[in-house]
Formats: structure tokens, C-alpha cells, sequence
């Protein structure tokens, strides 16, 4: 055993062991809210650096959060409460003696502070992109939301409307409302609206005011003037998911009153289980007990917090490990370009780098035109060390030596390292570094990198990239492109449009077309790099004709680039570019194109890639996500297509879908995701996302933003007479009509797999649960509709289907295997994602009489029915959401909707018998006469 093998254990021991004494330091550094002794510390509020400065924000926000407190800690039973808080205030408001900003940063916010101009204009809502019981992505408040009190009538107290969003961000619940089902027929056929629980009490109002239920329903909807509104004054305590703003309600809805039947997202996606079952199974729950006694907690506390200069970092490695495989010419390209068109301009940056010791290239510079750009570029290293040793922990320090000559200390900065040695001693600086304030970008070249390394990255909130050793992978430029300065103002940032390569053949080319839609046009910028022997023959041509060849690019030979501006706004339409191999033998040819927005008030689209957690074992799959927006605004019918790099072997491509089905928990959310299970070797996974949509696609954009919305109440009963709110205002949206489609790669970072066996998989992958299930019922028929899931997961075509029913719920829910089966012999499954439809009439067993809570006997009853598909190896998915319906052959009274035509039918029968009966009279009566007049012939020839 060589002495660094002997080493690593012991290192990865101290490392455990540091992380473990420093424990309690480390739970706010990350951007993530952590649970200790029933407080929730590290929560982080934004602001966005558009609105408008107001200091009533800030004590809104303080009072919100204060209230918010003492509510969540009566309606979890003295669980939990919120001890301490960040509001992160924007650069662009003036000083006001804040501190200075760490490791916070808009973008790692867990609630956000921001304007969004739509047709619900200040609907607070939490977008949630996983399944039941999964934390969501962040809280979304409007400035007018949370500074006009007067929304307060409609929406509630903001503290309880806190609380609403904090259970669907945090514990991953949903709503019990539905506007587009306000609707449902319950079990003993009457028609309910749709409310949790079924105890909150409302009246139907007409135009005119109060007014009975079948005057104001049409099949499942309500007639024009008409709605349902609740009283103010209930006595009914829960639930806050449905509707917080009502006084009385001051409990989630438990297992005791959860409505089953109401069809909500609560129900849809977490199997109809109450929130409060899902509430109470969560990591915080078995993490904490109640409190005792009767006292409350203490109220939160509340740091300020702005963000000052931004100031970057280089720090890259120049060891000879860098020599492997072009890894230091690609760094070298990639780190100009971030220089010459990444970096936002007023940006502080420095340059350092590393062997086994360190070096500052350049103290920081600001960059204030091209000039200071070129200058910059002038201080990346241009040789490697013959060392092969590394010391990041000394160029680490070294960044910190130049960053803190701005103001003393490192909070705020933001360092990028680039490393492809193995360091044993990163351990070293793990103290420095969590103190230093300062947060720390990796990008790690091939797969001898210290393992250790990225956690660095995520113990300071930090992005991590993996490059793999490849002449045409263009992912350490896609890995600087996706670092931005955090602040969430998307109009000054660099977005990057296209990122190809690939070898080229000799005298073969790199033909393709990238798409600069309306959106974006500034500082519109074209990068070519190549392998070796010179620059190839470039042809770029614009909409309009005008083509740039080779000569109009700005050529750096050392670095092997070429790089095009386009002054002004570049011309929206369909730019081509060819790149000619002109040499004898293959070349890597590769080409980025990135661009701004075009208007200071229009958001140009986005794409944001991730993956749910940053690693996994073999064989549970990762869950892939692209997030693609204009503004807050999800992109619909957009061609999202995700490439996964191993360390060794092919990339792997994998179209992410927006369906609803499989990963992706919610449908047309914007939110595309896939699972990926293909797995080649252990170790480190790059990913990149690449999101194309033509001109020709007729819905782009979503006309309402997706997510899990606070409930706008229209208006109360109150003592019997009707109050109404203010209607609920639709702020309008200037956008230019899109002429063009778009087109955008984003780098997701990077993933680690662990214990991928070696040589041919066994089968482990088993169908992903199906979670799209709904039912509909004609007359004495059950229909049943979902997508198809795969063989493995969500790919290929599953072998058959398991359906099964029930009239209990919590068969279904924990004895599946038990439930009744139903035939589905005859039912081939289809490919992954198509729509399957089935239809069966339930088994007699089903309908037999159950006791009704009230007292009543029903022939026919609820049924609940569930799924699972099954693979050609016997692999069985997790059991579908449950879904439920009735079959009435009810002697119960008929709903009101259906009166009239009961009562015509009465009257029809009753006329019916009648007819009947004096028929029967009459022939009866003509057959007696008959009868007596033949007697009377009879005996008058008897007496001649």
C-alpha cells in the first residue's frame, strides 16, 4: 500500500469527524434551513434588485415572519417555529448600515421578494416541482402583495398565508382547493363543493344575492354570477391548506377530517392522505418531539444583510496533471472566454494559481470596458509547472490574499477552481474556508480529482462542474458560463445560446444553426475553438444574408480561438454557422454562442438544469430537471434534451418531458424532468441541457404561473349579508409577439453515482410509479386513464398492469396486495408516455351495503382502485395514486340538479298507472256487461 492510500482513510476520517464537531456552524452556510430544538434557523428572504427600495418592505417582512411564527407553532402542536432569519437586501438600494452579505445570495433564497406581471398579480405561491412529501423550490411574494393591506381581506393575514406556503415549500403538501374543479359529486350522489374539511360552511349566491344550490350549478360548474361563499364566522379550526384566511382555522387537516373525496392536489398526488399524515412523516417531525409547558417560543430574529461589489476569484491549476488530455489549452479557452464575455461588467476579479504552492497572477481589477477585459486575459497562466503535486488549500489562500484587499475580508467573494490533482491535505483549509465567508465554484478536470474536492462547493453554497477527458466536450466553457454573480438580475446576465463539438473528418464540417430570438441580441458573441494546426474556415451567416467569415473573427492562436462580436443588437432570426476542417486530419471542432437581453424590462427566456441530489447509489436512478422560463413564466411544447457525460464512455442523451407523469410530478409547469439510470461506470457525471423551440410551436408560454397559490377569497357571509372583496386585479403583460423560436444550453453541474458494478447490469430498474391515474364513471362502468410507464422507469413499455379495487381506502393504501383484481389481462401496456384507457364494470362484491356515517343504508358505494405495472423480469412499480368514484343504484333522495326530472318522470308513471287502471276498468266492466246481457238471453228463452 502506497503512503497515499494509507493516507486518504485517514483523511477521509478527519474530514468526517470535522464536519461532525463543526455540526452547528455549518447548518446555515449551504442556503438551507435546518431544524434545531424546534427552530428553524438559516431561513433566507430576498429581495430582487428591481423593486423599488422601500424600508415598509423590510418590516413587513420581519411582522410576516414574527406572526408566521406563532401560528405554525399552534398548528404543528407546538412542534416548530422560526428562530432566526436573513433578509437579503439588494445592491441597489442605498446603505443603511446592513452587514455584508456571505455566502447568501438571491438565487440560494428559500422565499423571494418579486414582481411578476400576469393575470393573478399577487398571488403568493410556492413552486413545487416533486412529488408528496418533497420540499419545493422557493416562496414567491409580490412588493404589492406584501405592502397593500388592503389585500389582506382577500388573502388573509400575510403571517397565515406564510404559514400556507411554508407547508408546501417545506413538507411538500398541496392545496385542498381547486378553482378549475370548484365541484365534485360525493359518495352518496350529492353534488359538494370542493373544500377541506367538508365542516366549512358557506351559501350559494346568485346576482342577486343567497339562493339555492340547483339555481346555481350547471353540471360541475357555476353559472356567470354565481359562486360559493363561505361564512366568516365558522366553527369549523381546520384547514390551513384550504383556506387560512378564516379566523377559526388554526389546524391542518388531519386523518379525523381530511376530505377524501374532494378533488384537489392534495388528494391527486399524495394518494389522499390529509396533510397533516404527510405533515407528521416528515424529517422534521422525527427530529423533534413537542415542546413542553404552555409557554411560546421566543420571537425570530432577524439579520440584514446587502450585497456589496461582486468579486471573483480565478483560481486554476497550472500542476502537470493539467497536461493530460488538452486539459490546460481547454481551461486557457475557457477561462478567456469567461473574461472576454461572461463575467458582468463592474465585477472585481483577480487571477491566482496553483502547484504545490501558490501564486497571485493579478490583484483584482474592475472591469469597466474591453480594455480591462484583454487586460485580465493578459494574467491567465500560459505554462504548466513540472510539479505534479497540487495544494489547493494554497491557491485557495492565495484567493483569499487578493480578495480581501478590497475591504479586508473575503464575505461576498466568489472564487472558481479549477483542478483536475488529487490533494490530500484539502482538509487543511476546511476551517479557512468555511470562515472566510466567501463561496467556492468547482470545476473538476478528469477523474483523478480529489473526491473530497466538491465539498468545498457544497458546504459554501457553490455550484460543482466535472469536465471528462474529451477533445469535442465543451464543458468547462459551459461550466463557466452558468456561473453568474447570484443576484438574480437576469437582464445583466450573459445567457448562453448554443454549445456544441465534435471531430470533424479531414475537409468534413461543423454545420448547424442557432436561433437569437427577440428576447436577447446584446452583446451577442460567437467563440470557435479548435484542437491543433491552425484555425478552420469559418462562414457565419446572419437572417438577412450578410455573411462573417474567418477575417472578421479575433483570432488567438496560443489559445487556439476565434471570437466575434456583433455590435448593437444582433438581428433577431436564424444565424448559420459551417466550420470547415481544412487540415489532413480530424480536428476537435467546437462552437459558443451567448447573448443578453435586448430590453431592460422584458425577461429573455431561460433554462435552469439540476438534479435532485448530488449523488446516488447504484441502482436507485437520478431524477434530471430543466426549469425553463420567460421571467416567472413557464415555456410550453418546448424540445428539452438532456446530455449525460460518465468519466468514461459515451454521452447519453434523454429527452426530458413536461407531462405529468413519471418524474415529472406536475404537468405544463415548465419544469421538464426524466429519470436516468443508465449508468456506466462509478464516479462523477457531467450534465448539460439543451432547449430548442420553433416559431412554429403556438402555445410558448403559459398564460398563469404554475406552483401551489394561496387562495384569493372573492368574498365572506357575514351575519347573513354578503361582503365582497375587490376583485382581484389583472395586471397586463406587454410582450412583442414572438416571430422566432429560441434556443438555450445551460450546464446542470455535476452528479456522483456509487456502486456501479462492472460488465453487463442485471435487470434492477423496475417500472416508475404510475402517479397520473384519474377515473370516470358511466353509469354502472368504470374508466380509467394514466401514461404508460416503461419497462425500466420511464423508457420502453412495461408487460402488464396489476389493477385493484376496493371499497377501503386503507386496503388499498397498505394491503394492495389484498385488494380485489381486477382482469386486465386483455390490456397490452403501450410505450412510455402514451396514454393508456381502460374500461371494466366492478365485481357485484363491491356493491355490497355499507353503513353510512349518518345512519343510512346505500347499495352502491365508494370504490377506490389503484395500479402497478410490472416488467418481462417480474419487477413491479410502486403502487399509483389512489383514485376514486361511485356506483349508484341509491334508494337515497336524488340530487337537487336532477329534481325536475324525477318529479316529470313521477308524473308520466302516475299517468301511466292511471291509464292503466281505467283500461283495465273499462274492459272489465265491458266483459261484465257482456256477460249479464248473454245470462239475460239465456233466461228469457228459458221462460218462452
Amino acid at each position: 500500500m502506497t503512503h497515499r492510500e494509507k493516507v486518504r482513510p485517514v483523511c477521509s476520517l478527519i474530514l468526517v469527524t470535522l464536519l461532525a464537531v463543526l455540526g452547528l456552524q455549518l447548518l446555515p452556510l449551504g442556503a438551507s434551513v435546518q431544524l434545531q430544538d424546534n427552530g428553524y434557523n438559516g431561513l433566507l428572504v430576498a429581495i430582487h434588485p428591481q423593486v423599488s427600495e422601500d424600508q415598509n418592505l423590510i418590516s413587513n417582512i420581519k411582522e410576516m415572519i414574527t406572526e408566521a411564527s406563532f401560528y405554525l407553532f399552534n398548528a404543528t402542536k407546538r412542534r416548530v417555529f422560526f428562530r432566526n432569519t436573513k433578509i437579503l437586501i439588494p445592491a441597489t438600494w442605498r446603505a443603511n448600515n446592513y452587514s455584508k452579505v456571505k455566502q447568501e445570495s438571491y438565487e440560494k433564497a428559500n422565499v423571494i421578494v418579486s414582481d411578476w406581471y400576469g393575470a393573478h398579480g399577487d398571488d403568493p405561491y410556492t413552486l413545487q416541482y416533486r412529488g408528496c412529501g418533497k420540499e419545493g423550490k422557493y416562496i414567491h411574494f409580490t412588493p404589492n402583495f406584501m405592502l397593500n393591506d388592503n389585500l389582506t381581506a382577500a388573502y388573509g393575514p400575510r403571517g397565515r398565508v406564510f404559514v400556507h406556503e411554508w407547508a408546501h415549500f417545506r413538507w411538500g403538501v398541496f392545496d385542498e382547493y381547486n378553482n378549475e374543479k370548484p365541484l365534485y359529486i360525493d359518495g352518496q350522489n350529492q353534488i359538494k363543493v370542493t373544500r377541506c374539511s367538508s365542516d366549512i360552511a358557506g351559501t350559494f349566491v346568485c346576482e342577486k344575492g343567497p339562493c339555492p344550490q340547483e339555481n346555481c350549478i350547471i353540471s360541475d360548474l357555476f353559472k356567470d354570477g354565481c359562486m360559493f361563499l363561505y361564512n366568516s364566522t365558522q366553527k369549523a379550526t381546520s384547514s390551513i391548506m384550504f383556506m387560512q384566511s378564516l379566523s377559526s382555522v388554526v389546524e391542518f387537516c388531519n386523518a379525523s377530517n381530511h376530505n377524501q373525496e374532494a378533488p384537489n392536489l392534495q388528494n391527486q398526488i399524495c394518494s389522499l392522505r390529509s396533510t397533516w399524515d404527510v405533515i407528521a412523516d416528515s424529517v422534521d417531525f422525527d427530529n423533534s418531539i413537542p415542546m413542553s409547558g404552555t409557554e411560546l417560543p421566543p420571537a425570530p430574529m432577524f439579520s440584514l444583510v446587502q450585497s456589496g461589489e461582486k468579486v471573483v476569484c480565478l483560481v486554476l491549476d497550472i500542476s502537470s496533471n493539467m497536461a493530460k488530455g488538452d486539459r490546460f489549452l481547454h481551461l486557457q479557452q475557457a477561462a478567456e472566454f469567461y473574461l472576454m464575455q461572461i463575467v458582468e461588467m463592474h465585477t472585481f476579479v483577480g487571477i491566482t494559481s496553483f502547484d504545490s504552492k501558490g501564486e497571485i497572477r493579478a490583484q483584482l481589477h474592475q472591469i469597466k470596458n474591453i480594455d480591462d477585459r484583454k487586460l485580465l486575459v493578459s494574467f491567465l497562466p500560459t505554462t504548466m509547472s513540472a510539479e505534479a503535486e497540487t495544494s489547493v488549500c494554497l491557491g485557495i489562500k492565495k484567493g483569499f490574499e487578493v480578495v480581501e484587499k478590497l475591504n479586508g475580508k473575503a464575505h461576498g467573494s466568489v472564487m472558481i477552481l479549477v483542478t483536475s490533482g488529487d490533494d490530500e491535505h484539502i482538509n487543511n483549509c476546511l476551517l479557512t474556508v468555511l470562515n472566510s465567508g466567501s463561496t467556492i465554484h468547482s470545476i473538476t478536470l478528469g477523474s483523478s480529482a480529489a473526491g473530497n474536492l466538491e465539498e468545498l462547493s457544497h458546504l459554501t453554497g457553490g455550484l460543482k462542474f466535472f469536465v471528462p477527458d474529451k477533445s469535442s466536450s465543451n464543458s468547462i466553457i459551459d461550466a463557466f458560463s452558468r456561473i453568474s454573480s447570484g443576484t438574480g438580475d437576469i437582464f445583466q446576465q450573459c445567457i448562453q445560446l448554443e454549445s456544441t463539438g465534435e471531430i470533424v473528418k479531414p475537409h468534413h464540417q461543423l454545420k448547424s444553426t442557432v436561433t437569437v430570438e427577440n428576447g436577447v441580441g446584446n452583446d451577442t458573441a460567437f467563440l470557435v475553438t479548435w484542437q491543433t494546426n491552425g484555425p478552420p474556415e469559418i462562414v457565419l451567416s446572419d437572417p438577412e444574408g450578410r455573411k462573417y467569415n474567418t477575417n472578421n473573427f479575433t483570432h488567438n492562436l496560443d489559445l487556439q480561438t476565434a471570437h466575434l462580436s456583433i455590435p448593437g443588437t444582433a438581428k433577431p432570426g436564424n444565424w448559420t454557422y459551417t466550420l470547415n476542417n481544412t487540415h489532413n486530419s480530424p480536428q476537435a471542432l467546437k462552437m459558443t454562442v451567448t447573448s443578453q437581453a435586448s430590453s431592460p424590462t422584458v425577461p429573455p427566456a431561460t433554462v435552469e438544469a439540476y438534479v435532485e441530489r448530488e449523488s446516488t447509489h447504484f441502482p436507485n436512478p437520478v431524477m434530471i430537471y430543466a426549469n425553463v422560463r420567460k421571467g416567472f413564466y413557464p415555456i410550453l411544447n418546448a424540445t428539452v434534451t438532456a446530455t449525460i457525460e460518465p468519466e468514461t464512455g459515451e454521452p447519453v442523451t434523454l429527452k426530458l418531458l413536461d407531462n405529468g407523469a413519471g418524474a415529472d410530478v406536475i404537468k405544463n409547469d415548465g419544469i421538464y424532468s426524466r429519470y436516468f439510470f443508465s449508468f456506466a461506470v462509478t464516479g462523477r457525471y457531467n450534465l448539460k441541457v439543451h432547449v430548442y423551440q420553433s416559431h412554429r410551436i403556438n402555445t410558448q408560454e403559459a398564460h398563469s404561473i404554475p406552483g401551489s397559490h394561496a387562495m384569493y377569497v372573492p368574498g365572506y357571509i357575514a351575519n347573513g349579508n354578503i361582503q365582497m372583496n375587490a376583485p382581484r386585479k389583472s395586471m397586463s403583460r406587454s410582450e412583442e409577439k414572438q416571430k422566432w423560436g429560441f434556443s438555450r444550453v445551460s450546464s446542470g453541474g455535476s452528479f456522483s453515482v456509487l456502486g456501479v458494478p462492472n460488465g453487463p447490469h442485471p435487470d434492477v430498474f423496475p417500472p416508475c410509479k404510475i402517479i397520473d391515474l384519474e377515473a370516470i364513471t358511466s353509469e354502472d362502468e368504470v374508466t380509467l386513464f394514466w401514461t404508460a410507464p416503461g419497462e425500466d422507469f420511464d423508457q420502453g413499455h412495461a408487460t402488464s398492469y396489476e389493477l385493484r379495487m376496493s371499497k377501503s381506502l386503507q386496503t388499498i393504501q397498505d394491503d394492495f396486495d389484498n385488494a380485489i383484481l381486477v382482469n386486465t389481462s386483455e390490456l397490452s401496456p403501450q410505450e412510455a408516455g402514451i396514454k393508456e384507457m381502460f374500461t371494466f364494470l366492478p365485481k357485484r362484491i363491491t356493491m355490497e351495503p355499507e353503513h353510512q356515517s349518518d345512519g343510512e343504508t346505500q347499495e352502491s358505494n365508494r370504490i377506490y382502485m389503484a395500479i402497478r405495472s410490472i416488467d418481462r423480469n417480474s419487477l413491479k412499480s410502486v403502487v399509483s395514486n389512489i383514485v376514486q368514484t361511485s356506483l349508484f343504484t341509491s334508494q337515497n333522495p336524488a340530487p337537487a340538479l336532477a329534481r325536475d326530472c324525477l318529479i316529470m318522470k313521477g308524473v308520466l308513471t302516475a299517468l301511466g298507472l292511471i291509464g292503466i287502471i281505467c283500461l283495465t276498468i273499462i274492459i272489465t266492466y265491458y266483459i261484465l256487461n257482456r256477460k249479464k246481457r248473454a245470462s239475460n238471453k239465456e233466461n228469457g228463452a228459458k221462460l218462452l
